[in-house]
Formats: structure tokens, C-alpha cells, sequence
């Protein structure tokens, strides 16, 4: 570190992300444009580690790199009182969409278990068997709606 500030490989290092994803940040403007070394070299404010290190943990948590960008913008803006648009609202519709995927997950892990369980070993003559644990028939019937509407 120098005295004014982290150059890209030491920042990118201390957060534990690597250069490119570091200036794609910057280009998405989730990370502010850095200052500048007489040299030329990027010069980062020490308190970028910790915020390279929230935007990970918003991805690690489900977040998408424009819903983190909203949720760094509601934070700094929160001062005018603005709370349905912050980290809460937002936490509580993300888990709303986690908690769907985990119920979806558990459906197709039954599904798979009652696959193999049946013995199931042809795509083709197990859509045929009426006996067939596979949702083939539902997928049909929920296209073929799906068309006529």
C-alpha cells in the first residue's frame, strides 16, 4: 500500500476478487473511479476493500450486480427517509425468491428420486409408460396451453 492509496493488484488482492472483475465494477459504477498516481497508476481509498466486500456478499446472497447497485444507491440516499426501498424491503422480496426456488428444487429432487427409484433409464419409452414418476404429461399439457393463450 502506498501512502495515498491501494493500486489495483493490492486492492483486488485484499478483497479477494481479481483485476477484471475490479475495472468491470468500476465500468458498472458500483466501484468510483479511482484517483491517480503522478505515474499513471490507479490509486483506491482504503475503504474500497470493504465495499468490494459488500457487493461479493449481496452476489453470495443472491443479489444481482444491478440489484446491488440499487441497494449501494438506497443506502446512500437514505438519509431522506426512503426505508421501503433499502436493504430490508429488498431482503424480504429476496428471500420471497429463494424460498420459490428452494420449493421448485425440492419438487424436481423428489422427482428425481422417484425416477431412479422406478427405474426409470429412457427419456423416450419412459414418456410413453404411463407408470412414469417424470412430469412429461404436465410439461405437455402446460405447453400446450401455454401456445393457445
Amino acid at each position: 500500500m502506498t501512502g495515498s492509496g491501494l493500486r489495483s493488484g493490492q486492492l483486488a488482492d485484499a478483497a479477494g476478487i481479481n483485476q477484471q472483475t475490479l475495472r468491470y465494477y468500476e465500468r458498472r459504477g458500483l466501484l468510483a473511479s479511482p484517483q491517480r498516481s503522478p505515474g499513471g497508476h490507479r490509486l483506491y481509498p482504503a475503504e474500497s476493500v470493504t465495499l468490494l466486500r459488500v457487493i461479493k456478499t449481496a452476489q453470495r446472497l443472491g443479489f444481482t450486480l444491478n440489484e446491488v447497485a440499487d441497494l449501494l444507491d438506497a443506502g446512500r440516499h437514505q438519509h431522506g427517509g426512503r426505508r421501503d426501498s433499502g436493504l430490508q424491503a429488498r431482503a424480504r422480496e429476496k428471500l420471497i425468491e429463494v424460498e420459490q426456488k428452494l420449493a421448485d428444487l425440492t419438487v424436481i429432487r423428489d422427482t428425481l428420486r422417484a425416477a431412479i427409484s422406478a427405474g426409470c433409464d429412457d427419456l423416450v419409452a419412459c414418456a410413453g409408460s404411463s407408470c412414469c414418476p417424470l412430469p412429461f404429461a404436465e410439461l405437455v399439457e402446460r405447453n400446450d396451453r401455454a401456445d393457445t393463450c
